[in-house]
């Protein structure tokens, strides 16, 4: 995948009020020009970045099921990640603490302004996993007519009481280091995003996936330190490669998702979704369970619903490749795109 920046040098307003002078969008394509090949869009999830080789490299490559010699494969990162895109430690007017709220109706409209300059009229396949599936589904709802084929996967028409309740302790653990709010870089709350982490987690997987993976294999063991090491290991991994204010932002963007504000209600916003789209459950997400993509599926008017068997929750979206690939491919011809 190839790495480009767009830089939409005027006010972009946001929904919730304030704005940003210019806005720079990384992105990533399959090839330098999309000449006749069919559009594949793919919306990444909350941490990942703009190239889906390198967090997705079993479904996006050569020769896997989104080919990057056979299709023109977009992704581009969102506004207030710290992958390229203009967010709290690239916008130097504003505090990183003070980065103002971006919803998820103003990462699709980013999408969508990317999207035009890049000369696409018709997206051929839209799809998104987790909040990549919040921005493909507002994206579908949004501009119905610029999506044929929509795929949602471990996803939701609108952010649950528990996904909040889940982010909104992460930002509790964030806020409480103190470095947080008084560190004039990148490197405040790195403590709190370590444990935001640890608490996530716990929310992708489940008891079976830990069960499965963690357990203790010393059969006398007095104190069980495996998961405790692990957690640890999540904690400092995204720290390395992420930011407290990034994530901050990301996920109070993230309770902004509802699909039916301001279009009366989720169901009638979903019917007006005219993409043919395959919404995939994961039977044991806790995060977002089968009922959220059943609703889905219920109210846009030509859809169906998969449901996978894993023992990694909702992670089971990066990792069960095979059911995924397979289920696309049962709804989806992608060789007559």
């Amino acid at each position: 995948m190839l790495r480009h920046t767009y830089t939409y040098n005027k006010v972009f307003q946001l929904e919730a009020g304030g704005s940003l002078d210019s806005l720079t969008i990384c992105y990533h394509t399959s090839c330098e020009t999309r000449g006749d090949r069919p559009v594949i869009w793919i919306c990444h999830a909350l941490t990942a970045n703009s190239n889906p080789e390198e967090w997705w490299d079993t479904m996006v490559g050569k020769g896997l099921l989104f080919d990057t010699d056979r299709y023109y494969i977009v992704c581009a990162n969102i506004i207030g990640s710290c992958y390229g895109t203009t967010g709290p430690t690239t916008y130097a007017k504003a505090p990183l603490r003070n980065f103002p709220l971006v919803t998820i109706r103003d990462l699709v409209r980013a999408h969508d302004l990317l999207r035009e300059h890049l000369g696409i009229d018709k997206i051929d396949l839209l799809i998104g996993g987790s909040n990549g599936g919040f921005q493909s589904v507002e994206w579908a709802a949004s501009f119905p007519e610029r999506i044929k084929n929509l795929c949602l996967i471990a996803t939701s028409a609108i952010v649950s009481p528990w996904c909040t309740a889940t982010l909104e302790a992460q930002r509790m653990a964030i806020k409480a280091d103190p470095t947080f709010d008084a560190s004039k870089d990148a490197s405040g709350g790195a403590a709190g995003l370590a444990a935001a982490r640890s608490m996530a987690m716990v929310t992708y997987r489940n008891y079976e996936g830990y069960g499965r993976t963690q357990a203790e294999t010393n059969p006398d063991f007095l104190i069980a330190n495996r998961a405790v090491t692990y957690q640890q290991y999540q904690g400092q991994k995204l720290c390395r490669r992420f930011d407290a204010y990034s994530y901050y932002c990301l996920t109070m963007g993230v309770d902004t998702h509802n699909v039916g504000r301001k279009r009366g209600g989720v169901e009638k916003a979903l019917a007006g979704i005219t993409a043919k789209t395959l919404c995939i459950a994961i039977d044991s997400d806790i995060l977002f369970p089968i009922t959220e993509s059943k609703r889905l599926s219920d109210a846009i008017p030509c859809a169906s619903l998969e449901i996978i068997s894993s023992d990694f929750g909702h992670d089971g979206f990066l990792l069960e490749h095979e059911q995924i690939s397979n289920c696309i491919n049962k709804h989806f011809d992608l060789c007559k795109f």
